[in-house]
């Protein structure tokens, strides 16, 4: 009976992550033809349903995944900035690598219309403050790497190996816009984050996303202003 039970968790892991996985790559392409700035968040916003259905299906919530009130927010803050120190470590050190590889073509004016222009600003930090921290962090470090470990049986390697899958198509994701060079980079800041999320963001994912969408609120706000970030 407990193999049994086995076997349906991690047939069930599996088909939950196909189907997220599914609804990820099918809306983003489906609206990359008409849109290269929303194509993304609306993916995301897209699986956020389906995958909180999912969840809800299986007996479970984001809480569960590590998405929920701290129990100190002292601790909470600590956390947020030893993600950041890791982050900017990890940003130096592979884009380093990447610049020996690959050219750089930065996020190929995706995000240019933002200088300067106070409305079109306010509506990327409210996808920074959804898409680019909540939904990235929940989809890709809480939901991937739950789902891909039970399905391989749960075990350090195996978490390990979860971090690294999700961190690849964590990369792959940004290649549409930042080429091969920011695929690399921002799959190893996916990699550093699935490290994190494994310590730490089981317990308590906040910090994390808190981190993420401090990073992406200063990208997109040195752009407003004018600033090469």
């Amino acid at each position: 009976m407990e193999t049994k039970h086995k076997h349906t968790t991690r047939l069930s892991a599996i088909v939950d992550l196909l189907i997220v996985l599914a609804v990820l790559v099918a809306v983003k392409q489906t609206l990359l033809p008409f849109t290269r700035l929303y194509a993304g968040p609306a993916s995301t916003f897209s699986a956020m349903i389906v995958a909180t259905g999912l969840l809800y299906h299986r007996g479970y919530t984001w809480r569960d995944l590590g998405f929920r009130w701290p129990e100190s927010w002292i601790r909470t803050a600590g956390l947020t900035l030893l993600t950041l120190v890791a982050f900017f470590v990890t940003l130096a050190v592979f884009q380093t690598i990447a610049d020996r590889l690959f050219t750089d073509v930065g996020a190929s004016g995706r995000f240019d219309h933002i200088e300067g222009n106070l409305s079109a600003y306010l509506v990327i930090m409210l996808l920074v403050w959804t898409h680019g921290s909540f939904f990235e962090e929940l989809l890709f470090r809480a939901f991937k790497i739950t789902k891909i470990s039970q399905f391989l049986g749960n075990g350090a390697r195996v978490e390990l190996a979860a971090v690294i899958i999700s961190a690849i198509f964590f990369g792959y994701r940004h290649y549409y816009y930042q080429g091969f060079h920011g695929a690399l980079v921002t799959g190893g800041i996916g990699l550093t984050f699935g490290l994190l999320y494994v310590w730490f963001g089981k317990r308590n994912i906040l910090p994390i996303i808190l981190a993420h969408g401090a990073i992406n609120s200063l990208a997109q706000t040195l752009r407003f202003l004018g600033i090469n970030s």
